[in-house]
Formats: C-alpha cells, structure tokens, sequence
C-alpha cells in the first residue's frame, strides 16, 4: 500500500442491500441533524482557459485548478498558492466569506450547464487578460451570466500585447466581447476600450466617498498604476450607469477611464485597463514577473478587492448563479476512483488499488487507516451546490472491517464531514467506528440540499487507535443534484 505495511483480515465482497442512510441501515453510526445554512460565501471564477498564462503572463491565483485549495487549504501568505495573481485570491481566501474555482486551460465557459465550473455556479466571473477570442457560445454565457445577475471583471492590457501571438491582444477581444455577440451588441456596458500603449502613469481616483469600490471593506483607493497599460472612452448615453472611478494623468469625463464601472440588466461590470496592478511579482518559473500589486505609489490590492466584492454583490448573495436553474448532474469529480490520486485531497496512498481491500466496482477505491497503529488519514473533495437545486444527495458506498474485539466500545473512527472555503467544520453528517464492521459494501445517503448556492468541502477523516486496525473503505462517490 505506497509503502505502508497494513495489517487486516481479507475479506470476500458481499454487497448489502441499498438503501438511504436510517437508523436501522446505519446501526451505530452517530448521525446529526441537517447542518444549517453557513453564512453568504461569494463565489468567484477566475478564467485561464484564454492563454492567460502566454509569455510572461501569469494571471492564475494557482496552479491547482481548478480548486486553489487543493494547493493549499489554508493559505496565510501568498506563496502558499502558486501564480501572479496569488496575492489577490489569498487574501479573498483568508476573509472565510469568499470560495475561488479556476476555469482550467482546454475549458470553455458555459452558463446553464452541468459542469462544477458553469457560470450558473459563480456571482463572479474575473477575465485577467484574456488572449484568445471567446467563441460565439462563450460570449453568449458570459453576457448572459451578466444579464442575470453576475459581476464581471474585465482587465486589459495595452494594444499589441498580443502574448500568444494568434493575432488578438485583450483590447481587441474585449471589444469583441463588447460588440459581436448574440445578446445586446450595442454598446451593452457603456464603454469601450481604447487602442492605446500607455508606458506609465499613476491614474488617480474621482472624489467620491460613497463610491464601494473607491471607499469598500478593503480601504480607500487613491492611485493606482500603468506599467504599459490601456484606458476606455466611456459613452454614457449607451448605458447611463457607466462611471469613470480612476483616470489617467489629464483626463476626466469620457476619456481616459483607467478604471470603469456599469451594470447590464441585474449584473455589474468592472474595467481596469493594465494587468500590472494585479501582478504581485511572484509566479511560476520562467516567467519574469513585477510586483504592482504592492507598489508604494497605488493601492492596487484596495482597488482589486473592493471591486470584487462589489461585482459578487457587496454582502449578498445574488449573481449569476441567482437565477434559479438546476440541470440534473453529478457533481463529484472522480467519484469511483479509477482514475487514481487525482481530483481529491487527502492522504498520499488512501486512493489505492491494492488488492488488501476489494474495490466495489473498478479496481480503486479509497482505503482510511487499517495500519494497527495510532494515526489519522483524511480524503476530501470541494464542490460547489448550484444555487437552484432544490435535491443534493451525497452518497457512497462503505465497508468496515476490524481486528477489534469489543461490541461496545468505539475505538476508530471515520468522520463525514462539511466543511466551507476556511476549513470551519459546518456539519458533521456521521460517525462511523468499529462497531459498523460487517461484510460487504453499504450504501449510505445524505441530504445536502441545505448548501445550495455554496461552494462546501466534503471531507472524511479517518482516526485509529494504538492498536488493532479498523479499516474505512470508501468506494462509488456520489453528489446527486436536481
């Protein structure tokens, strides 16, 4: 077992008879009641299937995608996740009240679809710097997701920053974005963006204290930064809503906006013109990298974050997500295991297909504890509850088996819990121990309805004692949505 020596007793699959999870199915197992609602988490999409990472650039918030935690679930500093944007999701992350996917390179974006990543699933979606065209289906989610109630956050760079050099730099595929597509071509936002190479500049904020993205939780916005860099002409009388908040050196009204802010429909839009500002000079190898993030002359990391949280609702929980639709889907991504350590956390060696165990199906399974010795092995999946579902049901199938003796005392212990963004436990679903060893598989069942609209880790946490194995056998994983 990955260099573990193990020691139990074989035994021959039996499957039991299926059925939800009851009193009488899960004898001895310790189950709560139905956890409650965790507090509003705002759910962000950060984009990197548009070669945001071409050339030098490096605008991913880490290089675990497309769950940031599965790099690290607590980050305290940046550099515990991997990417140029690491500042700007670290600190989102340390807040407890915000939950970050990465749309992965070879994806595409989807609204109204089953997929983890669907826009359906988001109040934000940030596009840092895209290099290639978004497809005639992809603009159609993303004006969409807007129309119905999500932020989106669009950062440029200046003309000719063409990375991947596939003939279009993010100026171009903005005001394509902006321009052709199926939902409203005219002009939806109020802006458009400038063809302009702008070396530097610190563009300063308008004097307006009740402005949330000047004034928010984050602190007050001042400067901020061009290190090569684009502004948008504004055009008011297209969208009324549409406000210039930082302007280039000499320039106010409709022009220069270095940073702007609209609405369409029930959905908010933010403008940045540079992605130096974003860059917090830390990425991965090979990639030369700046740090405008924390430069002294700005308060980048204010504008960043106080934008953010506008776009996700400033403090509710509306967004794209909002609108009340649910495809029937399973949500749990390798869910029997077969394609070995990937997608889940844990343990190294708990995703297994040694032949200590039997597999209920396939030939992996996931194996907790078992070693005869004191220890603890955990295996978790983070996942997100499309707001509309009114049906969420967790299942999977468990085979205990023990060495221990005693019919009443429960020494090892496997933990199924439910957990946020922060790692704070929100429900513990049940407790299973020794007591539970029988032969076979047994299918067991939770409802998880209650976390529609979040996104939640699942967690199970295996805990052995000094002496005799107890062994936790996990196989065919299930979240069940409609």
């Amino acid at each position: 077992m990955l260099g573990h020596s193990r020691f139990r007793h074989r035994l021959t699959t039996a499957l039991a008879t299926l059925g939800l999870l009851t009193a009488g199915a899960a004898v001895q197992a310790t189950a709560t009641a139905t956890p409650a609602q965790a507090a509003t988490t705002h759910r962000v999409l950060f984009d990197n299937a548009h070669a945001e990472t071409a050339g030098n650039a490096d605008w991913i918030i880490s290089t675990s995608q497309p769950d940031p935690l599965g790099q690290n679930s607590s980050p305290s500093v940046e550099k515990d996740w991997t990417g140029a944007l690491s500042s700007w999701g670290v600190a989102l992350q340390k807040t407890g009240g915000y939950s970050q996917k990465t749309l992965p390179s070879g994806s595409s974006l989807s609204y109204g679809g089953s997929s983890t990543t669907d826009l359906s699933n988001f109040d934000t979606l940030v596009l840092p710097e895209p290099n290639t065209l978004f497809t005639t289906a992809e603009k159609t989610a993303i004006m969409n997701f807007v129309k119905n109630g999500g932020g989106l956050f669009m950062i440029s760079d200046h003309t000719g920053a063409d990375r991947n050099n596939d003939g279009y730099d993010a100026v171009e595929i903005f005001n394509d974005l902006m321009t052709n597509n199926s939902v409203d071509s005219t002009d939806p936002f109020g802006f458009s963006v400038d063809s302009l190479s702008i070396s530097s500049d610190y563009p300063t904020a308008i004097s307006d204290s009740t402005d949330p993205v000047l004034h928010g939780s984050f602190g007050n916005v001042t400067k901020s930064l061009i290190a090569s860099g684009t502004t948008a002409t504004l055009k008011p009388s297209d969208n009324p809503s549409v406000k210039g908040l930082l302007y280039r050196t000499g320039y106010s009204g409709n022009t220069g906006a270095f940073f702007a802010t609209s609405t369409f429909g029930s959905g908010r839009v933010a403008f940045w013109g540079d992605s130096s500002p974003i860059d917090d000079g830390t990425g991965q190898s090979g990639n030369t990298l700046y740090d405008g993030w924390n430069d002294s002359g700005a308060t980048n990391a204010a504008l960043a974050l106080n934008a953010t949280a506008w776009l996700a609702g400033a403090g509710t929980s509306s967004g794209g997500g909002g609108s009340g639709t649910c495809t029937a889907a399973q949500l749990l991504g390798n869910n029997g295991f077969e394609s070995g350590a990937t997608t889940w956390s844990g343990t190294s060696g708990v995703i297994t297909n040694s032949t200590g165990e039997s597999a209920r199906t396939g030939s992996y399974y996931a194996w907790l504890n078992g070693y005869g010795s004191a220890n603890t092995d955990t295996l978790s999946q983070s996942v997100t509850v499309p707001s509309g579902c009114t049906t969420a049901t967790l299942s999977f199938y468990l085979h205990v088996d023990t060495a221990e003796t005693t019919t009443s005392t429960a020494y090892d212990t496997l933990k199924v819990q439910v957990l946020n963004s922060s790692g704070t436990v929100l429900g513990t679903l049940a407790t299973y121990s020794n007591l539970n060893a029988a032969t076979g598989y047994t299918q067991r069942s939770f409802n998880l309805a209650s976390y529609a609209g979040q996104t939640v880790t699942l967690k199970f946490t295996g805990t052995e004692g000094s002496t005799l194995q107890t062994s936790f056998v996990i196989d065919d994983t299930a979240l069940n949505v409609s």
